[in-house]
């Protein structure tokens, strides 16, 4: 493509008619696919033209940055690859055009080289390519002779480099002389003599080099220096490199704790003085500092706790310093005086970042980290200022307890929760709204974390003061009471008492509770800070948590609930944002009636069924998966209830169920219609049949399909089971499909040090096992269990795979289900697989089965074992 034709092609890129502009894009695709090393170049050229418009300089080179870059780890090789591919002699012109570039006296053109050449480094420099790259650079930032600007860009360049780098999955490490040579140029770039812009911009590139510096770390003189560097610049005139600079102390004690002994006096000293008397965008940065070294420390107590366990010492690089409960003397009174500089002109909907947001996070993880010590250390502070006449200091005393209730333990924040309640009750009704809107949230904390140390005598006086700011209050303050009742309800999750007592301390309240916060639903600002959503979470969770003396409550509210569902669709929706809201709500509502129906017998929810199946099928004609999910949930909920009556809803539903099923794209959504396959299958059973064959279709096609997120696969092989189990014989047709697929599964191993893969791979086995074993019952209630016989040693190959490779089977969970499958293949085939249940590892799987100490396990490895010795003595 000539110069001024690109020229033109570019400009075209950016024309509001459609027309020319695709015709733009596609002119470029074209260029791209006929001679890719062509068109590198002339886009470099292009962006190197001095005299050229800068706005199409700009264009080609962030173009040409694209050719290079993709969100897509695949597309992202595949495009390295490409570029490896190039010429070395087209490749060798286009650096030194690139780079060249840096050196224009055109900011713009200057910039945009270094984020290009930075994507070429991030192809080449890990494999040792490109040594004139570092050499430029570096020349550029130490020479007398360029211009600031040059010295800025390519200290830019060196940044956007290490942050690239560091994003490439599968990039090999960097060598030694590579990151000296980067160090050594950025650490020239930061010196107290030089120009605040210049630092700012060695600032940032350090901060991303770190990652690649291990082994200066390692050296003492080395890491002396880049120490003595940043703490220098923590003192610039510029806030900016102030800030910058503590960027780089903060990812120094994220990624080299194990460093800092020597320097934690300095930075102690530093850090203190700057959160108390510097910018608020500097003091962020220094106590995002002890944020950091509290969240490391918490993991390095962990570690720690974990290796005592076993028995093991902790290794010297891993061992915790107590930094943060060295220093908690003093770091709590500086935190709370954090927490009294609220900003007056924010908003309480603002969830803008400042300071006393800043510091309660930071009093967060430092509570997490020590534990019971910061009691004594805070308590003193909320118990003077918590009803302080300053609104400020009321607000930050309720903030610091909030901080603090998660970490110590129950007999040493206890007692103040305690204490708290009418304290915080009688300030929700606070002049303030910021601090109706903390106490709020911090009477939700203590629900949530601390609902045992609530005394009796105050649980009513608690869930009314809640529900009182439900509809008086702003939407903030509405939602944090609306999370208060939800983490209420919630405590009672695992409170047997209620079936045998048929009741629970959230009875008398249930009905005011319900019509209350329906009510919320309805507010016209409920859109605003999640309050909408949050009064349905509490809604679904006080039903939920129901006892059965207030089923009746549920039974008057269900049609309520069907009624909204059906108005729903007569909502207007002009904007995108009106649609947005309606299809929310919908899918709530279908989640409601979900945990309403769980609450039902057949017979309380059957009269209602017709009617919600009906709301069901529209909220499914919808294009929104969150709806989706949520109505095919609520689906199978109602199959699960009605059982074979189910089956009048089939016809209707099967369009939506398919689509369900082929949504690849909302994953979620296609994993809520595999459940409710098997869900339906286990209802109608037999009645499956006409519908199985486009079923088992889609359930093929998803586990052919490599684009489907890898986490519904597990749950697709398992439905075969639940399929083979409904129609038994009639599963003939895609038998030997389907083993096939099982098959290939079972082929699919993971790395000993991938702890995901591994939990995959595990609950892949897991939906394989209970596919064979649903197959193999389903087929000997069907009278043909010897279809099975070619396939026999297949799947006992599988269970002697598991008998020698299970890894992070924590839970026997893959265990159990080798067991069942070996007993029920022993129970269906008999004497036709008794040589293969002579082998040892049947007999190893059954003994561990039995060994495990879970009475579920041990009672199928029982059972098994006896079925194997019917068959072997017979």
């Amino acid at each position: 493509m000539s110069a001024p034709d690109l020229t033109t092609t570019l400009l075209n890129c950016q024309s509001p008619d459609p027309a020319v502009r695709t015709a733009a894009e596609q002119t470029l695709a074209q260029a791209e696919q006929t001679n890719l090393a062509d068109f590198f170049i002339a886009l470099a050229t292009e962006l190197a033209t001095e005299g050229k418009d800068v706005t199409v300089r700009q264009l080609a080179g962030l173009h040409f940055k694209n050719l290079l870059v993709a969100k897509d780890d695949a597309v992202q090789t595949e495009k390295h690859n490409k570029w490896k591919a190039l010429p070395a002699e087209n490749r060798s012109v286009i650096k030194a055009t690139m780079i060249g570039t840096i050196r224009s006296p055109v900011q713009t053109a200057r910039h945009t080289a270094a984020q290009a050449c930075a994507e070429i480094a991030t192809v080449e420099l890990p494999y040792k390519e490109w040594p004139e790259f570092l050499t430029t650079l570096m020349e550029n930032v130490t020479s007398q002779q360029l211009d600031d600007g040059v010295k800025i860009s390519s200290l830019e360049c060196l940044g956007f480099t290490c942050e690239r780098i560091a994003l490439v999955s599968d990039a090999p490490e960097i060598a030694p002389d590579v990151t000296d040579l980067m160090l050594t140029t950025i650490v020239d770039g930061i010196r107290s003599d030089r120009p605040d812009s210049i630092r700012l911009a060695a600032a940032t590139a350090l901060r991303n080099s770190l990652s690649f510096t291990r082994k200066n770390m390692e050296n003492e003189n080395e890491r002396n220096m880049i120490m003595k560097t940043i703490c220098e610049a923590t003192q610039s005139s510029d806030a900016r490199v102030r800030a910058a600079a503590y960027e780089c102390i903060v990812q120094i004690a994220f990624q080299y704790y194990d460093k800092l002994q020597a320097y934690m006096q300095t930075l102690f000293q530093l850090t203190f003085g700057t959160i108390r008397n510097d910018e608020e965008s500097v003091a962020l940065q220094a106590i995002e500092f002890w944020s950091t070294l509290a969240e490391e420390e918490m993991e390095l107590i962990d570690v720690a706790e974990e290796l005592a366990l076993s028995g093991q010492p902790v290794p010297q690089d891993q061992v915790c310093v107590g930094y943060v409960k060295a220093a908690l003397e003093h770091l709590c009174p500086l935190l709370t005086e954090t927490l009294t500089k609220q900003d007056e002109d924010l908003e309480v909907d603002d969830d803008q970042w400042n300071l006393s947001m800043s510091g309660a996070t930071c009093l967060t993880l430092v509570a997490n980290t020590v534990e019971d010590a910061v009691v004594p250390a805070i308590m003193p502070f909320v118990q003077q200022n918590i009803q302080s006449e300053n609104w400020r200091y009321r607000e930050a005393a309720t903030m610091a307890f909030s901080s603090i209730l998660e970490g110590p333990s129950a007999e040493a924040i206890g007692p103040y929760v305690n204490q708290s309640i009418p304290v915080l009750l009688n300030a929700l009704s606070d002049s303030n709204d910021l601090v109706k809107d903390t106490t709020a949230w911090t009477l939700g904390r203590i629900c949530d974390l601390h609902v045992r140390s609530i005394p009796e005598e105050t649980f009513p006086t608690l869930v009314n003061g809640l529900a009182s700011k439900l509809l008086t209050e702003s939407p903030r303050v509405a939602s944090q009471a609306c999370f208060g009742i939800h983490n209420l309800a919630a405590a009672f999750q695992h409170d047997n008492a209620a079936a045998t007592s048929g009741t629970n301390a959230l009875s008398p309240y249930m009905p005011s509770l319900l019509q209350t916060l329906l009510q919320v639903v309805d507010r016209e600002d409920a859109s605003e800070s999640n309050l909408r959503i949050g009064a349905f979470e509490a809604i679904s969770v006080l039903i939920q948590n129901s006892a059965p003396d207030v089923l009746n409550v549920l039974m008057q509210l269900l049609p309520a609930i069907i009624d909204r569902l059906a108005q729903s669709f007569n909502m207007p929706a002009v904007s995108n944002e009106d649609k947005e809201q309606k299809e929310g709500v919908q899918g709530l509502l279908c989640g409601l009636i979900q945990v309403v129906a769980i609450k039902t017998t057949k017979e309380q929810i059957l009269p209602y069924c017709d009617s919600i199946m009906t709301n069901f099928l529209q909220v499914l004609q919808t294009k929104n998966a969150t709806c989706h999910e949520e109505a095919l949930s609520a689906t199978s909920q109602i199959a699960t209830i009605l059982e074979a009556d189910f089956l009048k809803y089939m016809a209707a539903l099967q369009p939506f169920l398919m689509a369900g099923l082929r949504n690849f794209e909302a994953y979620q959504v296609c994993t809520v219609a595999v459940g409710l396959v098997g869900d339906i299958s286990r209802a109608i059973e037999d009645k499956m049949q006409p519908f199985c064959d486009e079923i088992m279709s889609a359930l093929i096609e998803a586990l052919q399909n490599a684009s489907l997120h890898r986490s519904v696969k597990p749950p697709v092989l398992s439905c075969f089971g639940d399929v083979a189990m409904a129609i038994g014989a009639a599963y003939e047709p895609y038998l030997q499909l389907s083993l096939m697929m099982l098959l290939q599964a079972a082929q699919t191993r993971a790395p000993e040090d991938d702890d995901d893969l591994i939990d995959y791979v595990n609950g892949l086995r897991e939906g394989i096992l209970e596919a064979y074993t649903g197959i193999v019952q389903g087929l000997k209630d069907g009278g043909r269990v010897d279809l099975l016989h070619p396939y026999i040693d297949a799947i006992m190959g599988f269970l002697e795979m598991l008998a020698s490779d299970r890894k992070n089977d924590y839970d026997n969970e893959v265990l159990g289900k080798a067991v069942g499958l070996i007993g029920d293949l022993a129970s269906s085939l008999g004497g036709t697989v008794k040589e293969q249940l002579r082998q040892p590892y049947v007999m190893d799987l059954l003994r561990e089965g039995h060994a495990t100490g879970d009475e579920t396990i041990m009672e199928t490895s029982n059972w098994a074992n006896s079925m194997v010795q019917q068959v072997l003595t017979c």
